[in-house]
């Protein structure tokens, strides 16, 4: 595909993807340029292990707004979404990969979902005590910046664990930008995300895109 083509829905302004109108798509869009990978996608729906996932996941989506005399409003937070559509799905048993910065909302997440029926795995980032040296960081490049020892995060580790006990699905709770990654590439289970790491905002991340005007200017300037 040309670099002229490349698909870029979020640049898109007509979203006819959520219409019935879709002879109205620009040439960049997936229903025109990708057609035979959308048949493919929509084929695999129909397989057990995704069907009921994807069945379920649109009932919870639904279920997560309600009617109001004043229109439309949302009433599950993401914990409580997140537990309601485990029990759809039947699931006993959770894994609970956290970083170890978010301790304490880990805690507070395993408690409600013990309180809520389920078996809860959890497994620190820092899991294995293996110091940063032996991926190749120099003092210099620890947060400590000191040739002492400094626990690497082991997200290949955290999978691996939870792969072992078997959970039927898995939460990540702020695991650092590429340590999410590696987690995501090595865990055999579906998993979905509680929390995302963003120690600026207070793990919000989205609150950087709302603040366009003079405090993250930096981030919308052209580099060369």
């Amino acid at each position: 595909m040309s670099d002229d083509l490349l698909t870029q829905c979020s640049l898109c302004a007509k979203r006819v993807c959520s219409s019935e109108h879709t002879d109205e798509a620009l040439d960049t869009c997936p229903m025109v340029t990708s057609k035979d990978i959308l048949d493919s996608a929509l084929a695999k729906y129909a397989k057990p292990e995704f069907f009921d996932f994807a069945r379920n996941a649109s009932i919870q989506e639904a279920q997560c707004h309600a009617q109001t005399p004043f229109g439309k409003t949302m009433i599950h937070p993401r914990v409580e979404e997140t537990y309601l559509f485990a029990k759809k799905m039947g699931y006993k048993k959770l894994g609970l990969a956290f970083c170890m910065g978010l301790s304490n909302e880990a805690k507070m997440l395993t408690e409600i979902l013990q309180n809520k029926g389920f078996e809860v795995v959890s497994v620190g980032c820092k899991c294995g005590a293996v110091d940063k040296g032996k991926i190749g960081l120099k003092p210099e490049e620890k947060i400590s910046q000191k040739d002492r020892f400094e626990a690497m995060c082991n997200p290949i580790a955290q999978a691996e664990i939870l792969n072992n006990e078997k959970t039927d699905f898995n939460i990540l709770v702020g695991l650092c930008v590429g340590h999410d990654s590696l987690f995501l590439k090595n865990v055999e289970q579906l998993t979905t995300v509680m929390i995302v790491k963003d120690r600026v905002t207070g793990h919000n991340p989205a609150a950087v895109l709302y603040a366009k005007g003079p405090y993250y200017r930096r981030l919308y300037q052209k580099e060369s």
